[in-house]
């Protein structure tokens, strides 16, 4: 049987925080990942890498094979429409929520059909239809917050942390849509494949949470 491992990770925070995780784990990896020009690096454990990939990437990675686990944020989860996967494991890194902003004199119950900015198309689209309200979605990738000011757009959905950039910009939060951190993924038949390798994996990083008070 293959007993190899491969794990999707993203450079940034989710890299650097998922790193000591891993570590307690007995994986380091054999090289700085934050600074080299490779897209997989090699660990202290044989036939075990790691995959630097986009945030966005990570889900098809792991659902169609590409790698065995990943980390990647909830809000990419929840835009990912496979269901090859499975989520053991809420990592508590960078924490934040998808809210629904606008101008403050903006009703965004109204029965017009709005305009929202959004780069998460499919959780908008089920977030409006679960209000019953129909609107037109406006996909972008980048500056959500500008939307609104250029007339482009009623109201956005985004993530937010502080909500320093919002008050900026002269927006204010309407509604709350979900809390936002990073998880843990497990492609299904490696699970079943890898079984042992996985859950001691998935147990060292969930007791070294519990120890870190994450």
């Amino acid at each position: 049987m293959n007993d190899s491992l491969a794990i999707a990770l993203t450079k940034g925070r989710i890299l650097t925080d998922t790193l000591p995780l891993l570590s307690a784990a007995g994986i380091e990896p054999a090289e700085d990942a934050s600074s080299t020009r490779k897209l997989r690096v090699d660990t202290n454990v044989t036939g075990t890498s790691l995959l630097l990939v986009r945030a966005s990437d990570v889900p098809a990675y792991v659902e169609y094979g590409g790698a065995d686990l990943g980390v990647t944020g909830k809000d990419v989860l929840l835009e990912h429409s496979g269901d090859g996967l499975y989520e053991p494991l809420d990592l508590g890194i960078g924490r934040c929520k998808l809210v629904l902003a606008g101008r403050p004199e903006v009703d965004a119950s109204a029965k017009t059909r709005l305009r929202v900015a959004t780069k998460y198309p499919l959780v908008t689209a089920d977030y409006f239809a679960r209000r019953g309200q129909q609107v037109e979605i406006i996909k972008l990738y980048g500056s959500m917050e500008l939307a609104p000011l250029v007339g482009m757009a009623d109201l956005i959905v985004d993530i937010m942390e502080t909500g320093s950039t919002l008050r900026a910009n002269g927006l204010v939060v309407l509604d709350e849509i979900g809390d936002v951190s990073a998880r843990l993924v497990v492609n299904k038949a490696s699970m079943k494949m890898k079984h042992e390798k996985i859950h001691a994996l998935i147990a060292s990083m969930k007791k070294a949470l519990v120890e870190n008070n994450l």
